[in-house]
């Protein structure tokens, strides 16, 4: 099971980054798909998850800067993400859970947004 995002980096306040995922080698059907964070001293917390048949959900704090979307063919999740703020700076998982409960996790990607 590989579980691989892409897409971090560095940006300033006000930017824009876009996060990608892929998971493969997962037999069962994928349910949900999506994002969470953890900020250095915090705990890992969601950002915004899509379901395989459309419905989203996000973090308050990332309504409206923040759009998940997903192509269950290919089991891909992408996160757009702009008006980025330097609280916005955490480690980024993705996150697939199939419909058995399985929970399949990334290895992390890191989103550092400078004042």
């Amino acid at each position: 099971v590989h579980v691989v995002e892409s897409g971090g980096g560095s940006v300033q306040a006000g930017g824009s980054l876009t996060l990608s995922c892929a998971a493969s080698g997962i037999s069962e059907e994928i349910n949900a798909m999506g994002w969470y964070r953890r900020a250095p001293g915090k705990e890992r917390e969601l950002v915004a998850t899509v379901t395989r048949g459309g419905s989203t959900n996000y973090a308050d704090s990332v309504k409206g800067r923040f759009t998940i979307s997903r192509d269950n063919a290919e089991n891909t999740v992408v996160l757009q993400m702009s008006s980025l703020k330097p609280e916005d700076t955490a480690v980024y998982y993705c996150h697939a859970k199939n419909i058995f409960g399985g929970k399949y996790w990334g290895q992390g990607t890191q989103v550092t947004v400078s004042s």
